[in-house]
């Protein structure tokens, strides 16, 4: 007060929630996230139409394409979107089970906050608990060989099962297998490193996923630019160029005035004349072959046929990328400073069906997977889910250690868990044990999305892990209690390790938050009416996520 009036600190528009208030606020929104996504989860997962303001329509089960195509409007929200991207980044899978753990936790956290535990507590608790779990999977793990084909085959086969890859899966899994195998190189410490830099992945539709393939190379989705080129060299000289090959125009804007036709004349001449010097200079460097990012001109693809070469323009930068890696070549940025050295020797042929180049370098430097999906719609999902097995697959050859799936792992930390949790002191008891219960969300929700009894199925595995059958998981399929391992239900200890780290981590972040103080409403965009109760827009104050909660 000052003088016998109130100090006002804050702006007309901004909003504030404290203590309960913003903890519930918090904790509801982050939940909303997490159910959103919980039902995509597992081989019997259901997927979801995302359309965009544009009207374009994507249709997946994958966690984190759900939550980025999302139009997610508040701030507690997007920090768990955070955790998804933070799992595809590290990991490559495992984005649904670590929002959907996240939610859980802090679900279990506020019964343990309405039993007036100081949310403090319950953070030691959480980062005790993720701790010794973290632990307990690596003490789990079974390692495996950068050579063990059939159980990286069931690594990638675990990942794709409940995408648009599980239709060929064993198909698709034994080319990513060996796709990652042909980009993996034995570092000087024996580790494997493996290079994806070197693995390409292309699309085409009108074709079944069982007939996609692994070539050695690069493969280029172009045309020739003139008719009367040749397309197929056995050992070509092959030069990267990232300058169009057109009349250069001047930087500024300039008018030219002509008085006769001569005048007009000698300017063409010039033109041309400046055309036929930049071929002269790619003919001199030697070149067969020549993949242009930029523009040809009509004049200079009539040269460059003249003299033999073969010319695509406006490859993709994406593929430029790749065929410096595939031919050990460098992306020449200036005709004038052209040297025979900038061209690589390779091999370049023609497929006139599909339409596409195949390049290959003189030492086998790359992969390229060709897929192929009935519809646009399939082949997207189809190169989400083989992405996801790249990854999960890479990250197993260079990790070395895999995990029972089907849940078994969760059962088996969170009954650890619980006999560490009599070791701990003090209210954090009480929060290890909520940890516990959180993990065993994943096997309840794959269940439950199997239109099994959760509570049942749930019951069995725990029998199970206490009699001490580690490997004991969910065959979604049977609705039976199984070794998974053994069944070829494999997953890879670091996705795991990094999804209960980083739901951990989320859940502590918004149970700290005590105060939230907004200069306007508490959406991040928008006004609170934009979004309504029915989907994802909107979600000033607790509203908005009402359709996904």
């Amino acid at each position: 007060m000052q003088q016998g009036q109130p100090m006002i600190i804050m702006g007309d528009d901004a909003q504030r929630v404290k203590d309960k208030d913003a903890q519930e606020y918090n904790i509801s929104a982050a939940r909303g996230v997490a159910e959103s996504v919980r039902s995509t989860l597992g081989p019997k997962g259901m997927d979801k139409m995302l359309v965009d303001s544009m009207g374009d329509v994507t249709i997946t089960n994958d966690g984190v394409t759900i939550l980025q195509t999302m139009d997610i409007d508040n701030p507690t929200a997007e920090m768990i979107v955070e955790v998804a991207e933070t799992q595809e980044d590290e990991a490559g899978d495992g984005t649904t089970s670590a929002v959907a753990i996240a939610g859980e936790l802090l679900k279990n956290a506020e019964d343990l906050l309405e039993q007036d535990i100081h949310p403090t507590a319950v953070i030691k608790g959480f980062n005790l608990a993720s701790e010794y779990a973290r632990e307990q999977v690596d003490e789990v793990a079974t390692p495996v060989d950068a050579d063990d084909t059939e159980t990286l085959k069931n690594v990638a086969e675990t990942s794709m099962t409940g995408k648009g890859a599980e239709l060929e899966k064993d198909v698709l899994a034994d080319l990513v297998v060996r796709a990652i195998q042909e980009v993996t190189v034995e570092a000087e410490d024996g580790s494997n490193v493996v290079d994806l830099a070197n693995l390409n992945i292309e699309t085409r539709t009108g074709r079944s996923a069982g007939e996609s393939r692994l070539l050695s190379g690069a493969v280029v989705d172009k045309d020739p630019v003139h008719d009367d080129m040749p397309t197929d060299f056995e050992e070509a000289s092959v030069l990267l160029l990232n300058e169009a090959i057109e009349v250069e125009e001047a930087d500024v804007d300039t008018s030219v005035n002509v008085d006769s036709p001569d005048q007009l004349q000698k300017f063409l001449d010039q033109e041309e004349e400046q055309l036929r010097e930049k071929v002269d200079q790619i003919v001199e460097s030697g070149a067969d072959v020549v993949f242009c990012q930029k523009g040809i001109d009509d004049l200079a693809q009539h040269y460059l046929a003249k003299e033999g070469i073969l010319a695509v323009r406006r490859t993709k930068k994406s593929d430029m990328k790749f065929l410096k890696n595939v031919l050990d070549a460098a992306i020449v940025t200036d005709l004038d400073s052209l040297s025979s050295e900038d061209v690589a020797v390779g091999s370049v042929t023609r497929d006139a069906d599909e339409e596409l180049f195949y390049v290959e370098g003189e030492d086998p430097h790359g992969a390229t997977l060709l897929l192929y999906g009935s519809t646009e719609h399939v082949v997207d999902e189809l190169e989400r889910g083989i992405n996801d097995a790249i990854d999960v697959v890479a990250t197993t050859v260079s990790d070395g250690r895999t995990l029972p799936g089907g849940g078994a792992i969760e059962v088996e930390i969170a009954s650890r868990l619980r006999d560490y949790a009599d070791s701990v002191s003090g209210r954090e008891q009480l929060a290890v044990e909520a940890f516990a219960d959180a993990l065993e969300l994943i096997p309840r929700v794959l269940a439950e999305n199997a239109g099994l009894d959760s509570i049942d199925l749930l019951v069995d595995l725990r029998a199970a892990h206490e009699s001490g059958d580690a490997n004991a998981g969910l065959n979604v399929f049977t609705g039976e209690v199984e070794d998974t391992f053994e069944a070829g239900v494999v997953e890879t200890a670091h996705a795991k390790e990094q999804a209960i780290a980083s739901a951990a981590e989320a859940a502590n972040l918004v149970l700290k938050i005590d105060d939230i103080i907004a200069a306007g409403d508490l959406s991040t965009s928008g006004d609170d009416d934009e979004g309504g109760a029915g989907g994802m827009g909107g979600m000033g104050g607790m509203g908005g996520m009402g359709g996904a909660m």
